[in-house]
């Protein structure tokens, strides 16, 4: 009984496959393991900041053994609890506010082609100009116009800070867009409005939507310009915390962060569990 030859090419490729097999699997742990200590690395001061919100001291000490909800309740009182509604009224008037702006403006340079690249240029300028340079400029125009220390000059400096996003936003949305729907919409006899209506709004509403939570998302932390423009009577959530930070290091704040890290989770669970609802084909 003959033994079967082994061909040299044979082996050859055999081995190949098998190192490369071998190479794959040493990748693959490797990101892993890079992954997981990037992870690691982001989430370990959110580890550290849950269990001091729950500490019975007046400074930050992690609880020993007496754990308590009382930085929770004092998100209640009078201080905390006035910055977080200014934080939110702002936020939301600037997510509006910033949304609508971006909505005409990114119609008008889609419709007009002409000068778009320096139209566009010049609303993103805010991104690309050092954040405390715009700061000083709208302290400047806050205290020529005797703005500063009001909610309408920092929703101003919030709204100029905002504004460029939400421009990106809507602009990614328009590019999806067929400029011939507009002029067929036009050339049937609609008008400017009820096209921007029936035409052009039900198609870039995904656009609108980001633009509101990028504008909104700003807004809601911004520190810089609101340092700037701000002073006794407008005192918004990142300036309190910046404030106990700097001054006294509250312990309400770990409290504060815990509830935004919560709130942060539970917005993108639900967004996590639409968008798979959509995804899914429907049953039956």
């Amino acid at each position: 009984m003959s033994t079967p030859e082994v061909r040299p090419a044979a082996s050859g490729r055999a081995a190949r496959s098998g190192f490369a097999s071998f190479a794959a699997r040493v990748a693959g742990g490797m990101s892993w393991l890079t992954l997981s200590l990037a992870a690691l690395f982001l989430l370990l001061p959110i580890l550290v900041i849950v269990p001091l919100s729950f500490g019975n001291q007046r400074y930050l000490a992690f609880p020993d053994g007496d754990w308590s909800l009382r930085h929770y309740a004092a998100l209640l009182d009078g201080a905390w609890l006035s910055s977080i509604l200014q934080s939110l009224g702002l936020a939301l008037a600037v997510g509006v506010l910033s949304t609508l702006l971006a909505f005409l403006f990114t119609t008008g340079v889609w419709l007009q082609r002409r000068y778009r690249l320096l139209l566009i240029g010049i609303v993103l300028l805010p991104m690309i100009v050092p954040q405390v340079v715009s700061a000083m400029s709208i302290y400047y125009l806050g205290a020529r116009t005797g703005q500063l220390d009001s909610l309408v000059g920092v929703g101003y400096g919030h709204l100029m800070m905002a504004l460029p996003y939400s421009v990106i936003a809507m602009l990614v949305a328009y590019s999806r867009l067929d400029t011939s729907l507009y002029r067929a919409s036009r050339s049937l006899g609609a008008g400017l409005g009820m096209t921007l209506l029936r035409v052009l709004l039900p198609n870039v509403r995904g656009g609108l939507l980001g633009s509101f939570f990028m504008a909104f998302i700003m807004s809601w932390e911004e520190v810089v310009v609101t340092l700037f423009t701000s002073g006794l009577h407008v005192i918004t959530l990142p300036k309190r915390i910046w404030d106990g930070l700097r001054y006294n290091l509250d312990p309400a704040i770990a409290a504060v962060s815990t509830v935004m890290v919560v709130l942060t989770l539970v917005v993108m669970l639900v967004r996590l569990y639409l968008h798979r609802r959509a995804a899914s084909p429907p049953s039956g």
